[in-house]
C-alpha cells in the first residue's frame, strides 16, 4: 500500500481484542476519569479525603486499575458512510468506581472528519457530586508505520514555552513551572526527538515523560510531528491546558500487531490533558467538576504525507 499515497498503519497497538483488555502499556486507551499520575492516589476535596487504586509504585496512575480503558462502554450512535462518518460511545462512571466521588456522563465522539483528520470530543458532566476530571488519549505513535524501528528521527515542535518538573516518581512535586528555554525539554522549534534524549530521564529510563504547558488557550494547535523518511506529518490540534510527551521508555520487547516487538523508543505519545497531579496542587488549575457543570476535551489530529 506504499503506492497508494504513501499509507501506512501510524498507531502502535495489538491484534486481538484479549489482548487491548490485558495490555498495561495503554495503547490507545482513552483514559479516566483522572488520568495521569496522583500522588499517593490520594487528594481532599471539599474537606473529605479520598483514596483511589494505587497501581504505579506508590501512586496510582490512568483511573487506577479499572479505569475508562477496562470498561464496557455504549455505543450511542454509529454513521458507517458519508462523508465523515463517526461512532459516538457512552459510560456511566458510578459513585466511588475507583475511589471517586459522584456519577458522571461520559460521551466520546471519534469522527474522520476529512479522509486524514480525526476528531476526538469527550465531555463528561458531573450529576451529584464535585469529582476531578481529566481524559487523556494515550496513543503511542510511529509516523514511519508502527513496528518500523525507533521515532528518535521525527522532528517534534510544541506549542509550549514551559514545562512541570518531575521528579523520579514523574510527579510534579515541586509545582513548579520553569521555561523550556535553555533546557532539553525545548521543542518550541523543530527538534529530533532524539537529539537530547540522553540528556533526558522519565523516572529510572532515559527518555521524556514530561508535561509541558501549552501556550495560549482554546482550540490551538499543540504539535507538529514529521518523519523525513516518509514524508508523514502530524498536526495535533486541542484544547487542554497541558500536554505529557512520552517517548516509549518502557516499552522492552512488548507484543504489538502482527507478531512485531516493540522496543524502547519505538512510538512516541502525545497525550494532551490537565495538569498531572492536580488534585494535589491547588496552585495548579483544578480540574474539579462541580454538579451541572460539563468537563470537555477536544482533539484533532491532522495527518498529511
Amino acid at each position: 500500500n506504499y503506492f497508494a499515497g504513501n499509507l501506512a498503519d501510524v498507531v502502535l497497538g495489538k491484534d486481538t481484542l484479549a489482548e487491548y483488555v490485558n495490555d498495561n502499556s495503554a495503547f490507545g486507551p482513552l483514559n479516566g476519569r483522572v488520568a495521569q499520575r496522583m500522588a499517593r492516589g490520594r487528594f481532599v476535596l471539599d474537606g473529605k479525603v479520598y483514596h483511589t487504586y494505587i497501581n504505579d509504585g506508590r501512586n496510582s496512575i490512568h483511573g487506577g486499575h479499572r479505569g475508562f480503558s477496562k470498561v464496557i462502554w455504549t455505543v450511542k450512535e454509529y454513521v458507517a458512510g458519508g462523508d465523515s462518518p463517526y461512532i459516538t460511545l457512552y459510560y456511566r462512571s458510578f459513585d466511588g468506581e475507583q475511589g471517586l466521588p459522584g456519577d458522571l456522563d461520559v460521551y466520546a465522539t471519534y469522527q474522520l472528519t476529512s479522509p486524514y483528520e480525526l476528531s476526538i470530543r469527550t465531555n463528561a458532566t458531573a450529576l451529584n457530586k464535585a469529582t476531578p476530571v481529566n481524559f487523556l488519549q494515550h496513543v503511542y505513535l510511529n509516523l514511519g508505520g508502527e513496528g518500523s524501528g525507533d521515532i528518535l528521527g521525527h522532528t517534534l515542535q510544541l506549542s509550549a514555552s514551559r514545562y512541570t518538573p518531575m521528579d523520579e516518581e514523574l510527579l510534579p512535586s515541586s509545582g513548579r513551572v520553569d521555561p523550556v528555554a535553555g533546557t532539553s525539554y525545548d521543542f518550541r522549534t523543530p527538534t529530533p526527538i532524539g537529539a537530547r534524549i540522553r540528556q533526558v530521564k522519565g523516572g529510572k529510563f532515559y527518555g521524556y515523560d514530561i508535561n509541558y504547558v501549552i501556550d495560549g488557550e482554546g482550540m490551538r494547535k499543540v504539535a507538529l510531528a514529521r518523519d523525513g523518511k516518509s514524508g508523514r506529518a502530524l498536526e495535533l490540534w486541542a484544547n487542554q491546558p497541558a500536554m505529557q510527551l512520552y517517548t516509549g521508555n518502557f516499552l522492552n520487547h512488548t507484543k504489538g500487531k502482527g507478531g512485531k516487538l516493540y522496543e524502547q523508543y519505538d512510538g512516541f505519545c502525545l497525550e494532551t490533558q490537565a495538569y498531572p497531579d492536580a488534585v494535589n496542587h491547588p496552585e495548579f488549575p483544578s480540574v474539579t467538576v462541580r454538579p451541572g457543570q460539563v468537563y470537555k476535551h477536544d482533539m484533532l489530529y491532522k495527518f498529511s504525507f
